[in-house]
């Protein structure tokens, strides 16, 4: 099971070394990668655990700078081949592009 930090800082920039450190912690949860993001008063780390999609493009955190959205999260979403397609017949496009921080 994946494991995940964060931190949100109420003035000043988040710690990104902080979560880096969290998310060691939790190496044992997520042995298969890691990742970290940072921006301003927030920043999350993630630790992978490889189920279904094995290759990086599935690496966390997962960004999309077009609309500005960071997430991490643990669980696995069952249903990913329908909301896709539901998402893309709504107008949304699906990129392999990382952004990393």
């Amino acid at each position: 099971m994946c494991g995940f930090a964060g931190e949100l800082t109420s003035a000043g920039p988040a710690d990104a070394g902080a979560t880096a450190r969290m998310a060691c912690a939790l190496a044992h949860r997520g042995p298969d990668g890691h990742g970290t993001w940072a921006a301003g008063r927030l920043s999350l780390s993630h630790r992978r655990l490889k189920i279904i999609d094995l290759s990086e493009r599935a690496a966390q955190p997962l960004v999309d700078p077009q609309l500005g959205l960071v997430i991490v999260f643990n669980g696995c979403i069952y249903n990913f081949r329908q909301l896709r397609r539901e998402l893309e017949d709504d107008g949304y496009a699906f990129s392999p592009v990382r952004t990393r921080r």
